[in-house]
């Protein structure tokens, strides 16, 4: 036994966990933040008010609440999963019933001192409750037809409740985020083909459907549509975000215009510039050098959870690991796809960096999970 070992051995049990945490994830996700914190004073220009100064305690408070869920032996969280899951199954149906309106959306539920989203809650607690059904359930059950049955089940109800606010973005996230806890733990590839090959289908149907007696989709949506495949068809209508979002992206150049000096963000052109265009914003001021930081900023934070999953022998905690790092890769992969024009623009915010309160909060105890997992993992 080395000298490192025998002094980690012998400290308190307290400080050895924090000891054994996955320190350089913390970094990392401090790094990103602080791009965040960054933006968000250059967009308000020059000012930690409106955006920064709270993103900043928002922060403090979600690194406190991940260092708790962390010290928490992971079989706690395997134990309330399924509570978890629930509870915000139920908080899904407030909304429905007292929840706020807000930009034509009801999706929050007003608690006084913030508002809660609980939409961005079940994102975490789906995985939560597939890992530990998986962990559960005898691998030679994993791809018969009954078992499949009920994680397709706890999938599409919350997807339902969602796509009633409506959030078309958070409703795709929850499928694909739950598509990938069951493809990691072991369901039948033919599955998963099946269901790609029935929304291939059903796309064709719908264009091919236009101008018919079956028309599908109504008149206005399939403006939508071509608004998406050509946003100059309408640049002062449904194809503005999208056409000043690449006019931004374009104008950043390899090295950017500059720190505070971008001219879409500044001059207000670009919408939502402190939530879901924030990217924009960094890539205009910092150019592709700066976008291309961020990025592999996030490819990191996927690798330290790869590999904290691959080193744990726990099928609960490998999982739960897995389904975290799946998720917030489709966070930042749709986010930059919809500002770059590569995807429909559907309100998904950057993650760690884009202004709001929930999603920040919800991120941090997501990875207080990973901590856990990988600080109370078999040795």
């Amino acid at each position: 036994m080395s000298y490192l070992e025998y002094t980690v051995k012998h400290v308190p049990t307290g400080l050895r966990k924090v000891l054994h945490l996955n320190w350089p994830l913390v970094l990392l996700l401090t790094a990103v933040t602080g791009v965040g914190f960054l933006m968000l004073y250059s967009v308000a220009g020059g000012s930690f008010t409106p955006w920064a100064e709270p993103q900043m305690k928002r922060y403090a408070l979600g690194l406190v609440l991940m260092l708790i869920v962390a010290m928490v032996p992971i079989w706690f969280w395997r134990s309330v999963s399924g509570a978890a899951y629930l509870a915000t199954l139920l908080l899904l149906v407030l909304v429905e019933v007292m929840g706020s309106v807000g930009m034509g959306a009801q999706r929050w539920i007003d608690l006084g001192f913030m508002r809660l989203q609980p939409s961005e809650l079940m994102k975490i607690t789906l995985v939560m409750s597939l890992a530990a059904y998986y962990d559960w359930l005898p691998a030679r059950k994993t791809s018969k037809p009954l078992w499949v049955l009920l994680p397709v089940l706890m999938i599409l109800i919350p997807t339902a409740l969602v796509l009633r606010q409506p959030d078309l973005g958070t409703s795709i996230l929850l499928i694909t985020g739950g598509a990938i806890v069951m493809f990691m733990a072991g369901v039948h590839w033919a599955y998963f083909a099946a269901v790609i090959g029935l929304a291939t289908g059903t796309v064709v149907a719908v264009f091919q459907s236009r101008g018919t007696d079956w028309q599908l989709l109504k008149d206005y949506q399939y403006r939508r549509i071509d608004t998406f495949l050509d946003p100059s068809s309408d640049p002062l209508g449904a194809g503005y975000h999208i056409t000043q979002s690449k006019i931004a992206l374009g104008s950043g150049g390899w090295t950017g215009r500059g720190f505070m000096q971008g001219t879409q963000s500044r001059l207000n052109f670009l919408p939502e510039k402190h939530t879901d265009f924030i990217f924009t914003t960094l890539a205009e001021e910092f150019g592709f050098v700066g976008a291309a930081s961020l990025l592999s900023l996030y490819v990191l934070i996927i690798l330290f959870c790869i590999a904290s999953a691959l080193a744990n022998r726990d099928r609960y905690s490998a999982l739960l690991t897995l389904g975290i790092a799946g998720a917030f890769f489709l966070f930042f992969a749709v986010n930059m796809s919809m500002v770059m024009g590569l995807a429909p623009v559907v309100g998904v915010p950057l993650p760690l960096v884009s202004y709001g309160g929930s999603a920040m909060l919800v991120l941090m105890i997501a990875f207080g999970l990973v901590q856990s997992a990988h600080v109370h993992r078999p040795r």
